[in-house]
């Protein structure tokens, strides 16, 4: 069953950081290129928006920005809880680091620069520490 509850989300956040790096890639086509896989892709009005392995994107000579490790936020949030991102956010805001949000059926999963990603982690495991009051200080 998914969490709606602020302090029961922030409680189990339970942060679990993925292997790859991952870097955005941007394609004006609106197309990947075949056989390339994706953590996940997004049209915008100037094109498609991919994150992908950087190890993909280096093999198919892709220019890429933003370096990034994927922290997954295991609680199963749902999607119309309020105020979890914030306090995710307001966290690494606190530590100066940025992030990059993605909603998922079951997790919200964040990306934050490889150089801070050990840091970041660090950040989000002292939420369940925190009691609700100080979560949106």
């Amino acid at each position: 069953m998914s969490e709606k509850d602020l302090a029961g989300l922030c409680a189990t956040i339970e942060p679990e950081m993925m292997g790859p790096v991952y870097v955005y890639c941007s394609f004006a086509d609106f197309m990947l290129p075949d056989g390339l896989p994706a953590l996940c892709t997004f049209r915008e009005v100037e094109g498609l928006t991919a994150v992908i392995d950087l190890r993909d994107a280096e093999r198919c000579a892709l220019p890429y920005t933003f370096k990034a490790r994927l922290i997954t936020l295991k609680v199963h949030s749902s999607l119309d809880a309020v105020g979890f991102l914030a306090v995710v956010s307001a966290h690494l805001t606190k530590a100066r680091i940025p992030c990059n949000a993605i909603a998922g059926y079951y997790h919200d999963h964040i990306l934050v620069p490889v150089d801070r990603a050990d840091e970041a982690l660090a950040v989000l495991v002292e939420i369940r520490h925190s009691s609700v009051s100080l979560l949106l200080e």
